[in-house]
């Protein structure tokens, strides 16, 4: 049967729904003649025996989006910024340069520092020189042994001198390159804590923001649920453009929050989804044991509104009964109320609706 005969059949439904709202949970005759059943089964009206079956409990709970990287630049040396390069909401890529810093005291200690560690090393020559020159007039007795300490210890320190001036043009030149400020991973600015021509010391905040790659679900789950999710440590999540995702990394903090009594879970997400906001809610969902349940077709339904019915066999009759419905998955509806075990049930409640139709026409 094609849409556009079951969008008519939904107006002729409609009475036999009228009747249905006034009778809430009790079933609606649609009984039909000797003739119309048997039009009904020579036109061979599929159905299926209901049944109860295990079927996992979900459980559904809120989740929260929130970056698994954020991040908030700081300054590491002092100056005036002298440029801006991002605002908020911008998005930057690794090693963006942020902001700029004035460098001139920076430049100016890397080349004392240089300076420096060339007068060390002359220092140093000389004194390595000197040393190996005592080393061989010492056995000839041409020099005294103070003399001889002497020079060893002036090649030490001079050796020594050199390490340390190389560490300061190290340092002076990790001072020149922290004028240039640059983001340390890819991601998104959330704050600018600073303008243009400001002062900054070092530990300043400078810019806040996080990656737009990365990102996980925070929950909290029932102390009664934690067993239950240790045993199957799987979730599914529902976003909010109706994409579903499944994730089997999560962390489960060990302590309880005394207030709600719940545990804090964190669920990590594949890297770049689509439609992921921070802060945003989301579905979370995760099996606790299974019940006993119904589901049918979602075809079998005739639905208005918020009311359901199906087409079960009673007798040599076909009833309009009206149910209750749960859950749906993959195509089938749980039923809640409304059937029993062992019904029989019409397969597509609109095309049995046509043949009844049909069949009640002179």
């Amino acid at each position: 049967m094609n849409n556009s005969q079951k969008n008519a059949l939904k107006n002729t439904a409609l009475l036999a729904y009228l009747l249905i709202s006034s009778l809430p949970f009790l079933s609606l005759s649609a009984s039909v003649s000797a003739e119309s059943r048997a039009a009904a089964d020579n036109k061979h009206l599929e159905s299926i025996t209901v049944s109860f079956k295990p079927y996992p409990n979900w459980v559904q709970l809120d989740a929260v989006i929130e970056p698994t990287k954020s991040a908030t630049v700081s300054a590491q040396t002092s100056g005036r910024i002298i440029k801006l390069n991002y605002d908020i909401n911008d998005v930057v890529a690794t090693g963006a340069p942020l902001l700029e810093i004035t460098s001139k005291e920076q430049g100016a200690q890397l080349a004392a520092a240089e300076a420096e560690y060339a007068k060390a090393r002359a220092v140093n020559v000389e004194a390595q020189q000197q040393f190996k020159r005592y080393q061989a007039l010492f056995p000839k007795g041409a020099i005294s042994k103070g003399a001889m300490d002497e020079a060893e210890a002036n090649a030490k320190s001079a050796q020594q001198a050199v390490s340390a001036a190389k560490a300061r043009i190290t340092q002076a030149s990790e001072s020149l390159n922290y004028t240039l400020v640059s983001a340390p991973f890819a991601g998104i600015v959330t704050q600018r804590h600073v303008e243009e021509g400001e002062t900054v010391s070092p530990g300043q905040a400078l810019y806040s923001g996080y990656s737009l790659s990365q990102m996980r679900a925070v929950t909290q789950i029932p102390q009664r649920y934690v067993e239950a999710l240790k045993q199957q440590p799987k979730f599914k999540l529902t976003l909010a453009n109706g994409q579903q995702i499944n994730s089997e990394q999560l962390t489960l903090f060990t302590f309880v929050d005394p207030k709600s009594h719940s545990y804090k879970v964190r669920i990590n997400l594949p890297e770049n989804t689509d439609g992921l906001i921070p802060g945003s809610l989301i579905k979370a969902q995760f099996v606790s044991g299974s019940r006993n349940t119904i589901f049918i077709p979602e075809s079998s339904l005739l639905t208005m509104n918020e009311l359901s019915a199906v087409y079960i066999q009673q007798n040599d009759a076909w009833v309009l009964n009206q149910v209750r419905t749960g859950l749906s998955n993959n195509g089938k509806v749980e039923i809640l109320a409304g059937l029993s075990e062992g019904d029989v049930v019409a397969k597509d409640a609109y095309h049995a609706l046509l043949l009844l139709k049909q069949s009640n026409k002179p």
